[in-house]
């Protein structure tokens, strides 16, 4: 027996070909799973890059909806505000209003009353001239009787006839404006102050004279109230500065634009005796 029988042989003994293709798949699998692996941590790393690329948009749109939102508030809030302040002026305007009306009424209510009172005044005026006239009619018609009494006839009150040519005229004049009302400045036809009457009376006969009483107390010569005639200017008050003006109409009588109580009227020189005269024509 040869002794090299016995001795193991050192050479490694082959791999079968089963061996060497399970280790193949093995391999192969493992390289697969670390593929998948790789691609699937590559997929999860490079997500958050695709994250990061949208979120600054997705951001900014919602900034923009956020912003538009409050502009839109913002402008209701402004529109409600405006419509408040319309409501308040509106309130407040139809309370003045309110106010405005009722104290137009009460001032057309205090008008009426002041309105019917004047027309009260006036009536009471008017029955307290008439009665005067009556009276200085009674007076003037006593005045007109002779020394025994006896009347002198039912025009002597009102004669002129010591009158002539002028002065006449301006006797007819006053008397026909006897009866008409009192006004301050009034100048007729219907009304008159006493200046504006004589002025009237002396301008139907061509005679301009000074439009106020002071200037026509010194318009003329100056006559004694003893030697009067027919025409003559009467005054009230100092030459110069008389406060009052009427006519000589003879017999004792002037007619004179007296007050807004008598009107124009016709008296007798006792009833309101004058300071002095004046002689025109």
């Amino acid at each position: 027996m040869s002794h090299t029988a016995h001795i193991r042989s050192h050479r490694k003994p082959r791999r079968s070909a089963s061996t060497i293709a399970m280790r193949a798949g093995v391999a192969g699998g493992v390289l697969s799973t670390l593929a998948v692996a790789g691609a699937s941590g590559s997929a999860i790393a490079a997500e958050p890059v695709t994250q990061t690329l949208e979120l600054p948009t997705l951001t900014a749109d919602l900034a923009a909806q956020v912003a538009q939102s409050a502009d839109v508030t913002q402008q209701a809030a402004a529109s409600y505000e405006l419509q408040a302040e319309r409501d308040a002026a509106a309130t407040k305007a139809a309370k003045e209003a309110k106010a405005d009306l009722a104290e137009a009424k009460k001032k057309a209510a205090e008008e009426k009353k002041k309105a019917e009172e004047a027309e009260r005044k006036a009536a009471a005026e008017r029955a307290s001239r008439s009665a005067e006239r009556a009276t200085l009619s009674a007076t003037a018609d006593t005045g007109s009787s002779d020394s025994s009494g006896s009347s002198a006839g039912s025009n002597t009150s009102t004669s002129t006839s010591t009158a002539t040519g002028s002065a006449a005229a301006v006797v007819s004049f006053v008397q026909s404006q006897v009866g008409d009302a009192y006004v301050s400045g009034g100048t007729g036809p219907n009304s008159w102050d006493c200046s504006g009457l004589v002025q009237a009376a002396f301008k139907s006969v061509g005679v301009d004279l000074p439009r106020v009483s002071q200037s026509q107390s010194t318009a003329g010569t100056q006559v004694g109230l003893d030697n009067l005639q027919p025409g003559d200017i009467l005054y009230w008050g100092g030459a110069g500065s008389a406060y009052h003006v009427g006519v000589y109409v003879g017999d004792g009588m002037f007619v004179g634009a007296q007050n807004s109580s008598t009107g124009v009227i016709k008296a007798s020189l006792s009833y309101d005796p004058p300071s002095g005269a004046v002689r025109v024509l």
